[in-house]
């Protein structure tokens, strides 16, 4: 137990069972990955996933390419005068999905999305 407690520190507090007893079979040891969960349990310890970081959005100067044409009048007299679109994305056990919409401002109804 002092050794998984030891191999568990000097890792960070990360290992899990797995990782603990492929080091300690390095060292020699003859344990197996389940009697080094069954102790880490009766320790109280456990493995602590780190979520890498991901970089979803990068910020450019559209300052001098965009012009507000709508000049925050949101309320078009006739359908198909304006519309309005969002993108957002969606974390999911692929990776993230990307969901744009097209938003008719006259009806107030999504005309697309993808």
């Amino acid at each position: 137990m002092q050794a998984i407690q030891t191999i568990y520190d000097d890792n960070h507090q990360i290992y899990g069972a797995p990782k603990i007893a492929k080091e300690m079979q390095k060292k020699g040891d003859k344990i197996s990955q389940r009697t080094v969960g069954v102790y880490m349990r009766e320790m109280g310890i456990k493995a602590c996933y780190i979520k890498p970081y991901v970089k979803t959005t990068f910020d450019s100067d559209f300052s001098t390419k965009l012009h507000n044409i709508l000049k925050r009048d949101f309320s078009p007299s006739k359908p198909n005068e304006a519309w309005c679109t969002d993108i957002t994305y969606i974390f999911t056990l692929e990776g993230f999905v990307y969901l744009t919409s097209v938003m008719d401002l006259y009806s107030r109804k999504i005309i697309a999305w993808t």
